[in-house]
């Protein structure tokens, strides 16, 4: 869980998940979930701050039923789709998720 200092701490990096939630014209429920999943965990490196928030994104996309593909927002995020791929499972995980077994 993460606290109101957390969104203070975060602010630039929310904006940035919001204009690339824009771009991937994901629904506020989309949204809500992957800034969820970014703030529940967010790494130390700044490096490592992008890649774990598109796959925040695109978890949340699929959480709320409007799937994306990694290859989509990893484009809108500017991060390799491989980023997405190794990080996205264990976001949901660590939320108590289980992620689709397709």
């Amino acid at each position: 869980m993460y606290s109101a200092r957390d969104r203070v701490e975060y602010e630039s990096w929310l904006e940035e998940l919001e204009v690339i939630a824009d771009r991937l014209e994901l629904s506020p429920d989309a949204q809500s979930c992957a800034t969820e999943l970014f703030l529940m965990d967010v790494p130390d490196a700044d490096r490592s701050k992008r890649a774990v928030l598109a796959a925040s994104l695109y978890a949340g996309s699929l959480v709320a039923g409007e799937g994306r593909t990694q290859q989509a927002v990893a484009d809108a995020a500017d991060v390799s789709r491989l980023s997405i791929q190794s990080r996205w499972k264990d976001r949901l995980e660590a939320a108590g998720l289980e992620p689709p077994g397709w």
